[in-house]
C-alpha cells in the first residue's frame, strides 16, 4: 500500500510485513546522517553541519545555535542530564507520600502532592512523615535554606566525585552508582 511504502521510504525499510508487529533494528535509525529528521524527507540540505546524529535527540534541527560550540554543547548536555535526574527524583517525591498513605497505612496531614506544600502556611506547620519529631518545618524560609543546603553538598559531592566515584566519568560513573548493571551498555 501506499502507506507501507512511505514508511518503507522514510524509515529506510526494505520490507514491510503485513500484519508483523515486530519492527527490525534497520526499521528505524536514531542515529549518523540517515537518521529521522525534524522535517522528514523535507529536511535534506537544511540540517546544520555540525549537527552529524552522534547524540540522542538529534533530529538536525538547532535554529538557535546552541551546539555549534562543542565545549558549549557539552555543558549543555551535562545540565540536561543532571536537571532530568533530578526531575526524576522529584517525581518520585511527588507519589511516594501517596503510596504511603494508601497502602503503607502513614497519615499525612494531606498526602495530595499539590496540595501538601500548603500545609507549611499551617499552624501547625508541616511535619515530614506525619511526624514532628522529625522534620517540623514552620518556616518556608527554613525548608528554602535546608533545601539549597542539602542540593549544595549533593551537587558537591557530584562534581569533585566522591569516595565513591574516584576516576568515573562524571555523567555515566557506573560502580556503586550503577548497582544493577544498566549502564555496561
Amino acid at each position: 500500500s501506499f502507506v507501507q511504502q512511505a514508511v518503507a521510504k522514510t524509515f529506510g525499510v526494505n520490507k514491510v510485513a503485513k500484519g508483523n508487529k515486530k519492527v527490525t533494528k534497520a526499521a528505524i535509525e536514531f542515529y549518523g546522517p540517515d537518521r529521522a529528521k525534524f522535517l522528514g524527507p523535507f529536511s535534506e540540505g537544511s540540517t546544520p553541519s555540525y549537527l552529524k546524529g552522534e547524540y540522542p535527540g538529534d533530529y538536525g534541527w538547532d535554529t538557535a545555535g546552541f551546539s555549534a560550540d562543542p565545549e558549549k554543547f557539552a555543558a549543555y548536555r551535562e545540565l540536561e542530564l543532571i536537571h532530568a535526574r533530578w526531575a526524576m527524583l522529584g517525581a518520585l517525591g511527588c507519589i511516594t507520600p501517596e503510596l504511603l498513605s494508601k497502602f503503607g497505612g502513614v497519615e499525612f496531614g494531606e498526602s495530595v502532592w499539590w496540595k501538601a506544600g500548603a500545609q507549611i502556611f499551617a499552624d501547625d506547620g508541616l511535619n515530614y512523615l506525619g511526624n514532628p519529631s522529625l522534620i517540623h518545618a514552620q518556616s518556608i524560609i527554613y525548608t528554602l535554606a535546608a533545601q539549597v543546603v542539602l542540593m549544595g553538598l549533593a551537587e558537591a559531592y557530584r562534581v569533585n566525585g566522591g569516595p565513591l566515584g574516584e576516576g568515573l566519568d562524571k555523567l555515566y560513573p557506573g560502580e556503586a552508582f550503577d548497582p544493577l548493571g544498566l549502564a555496561d551498555d
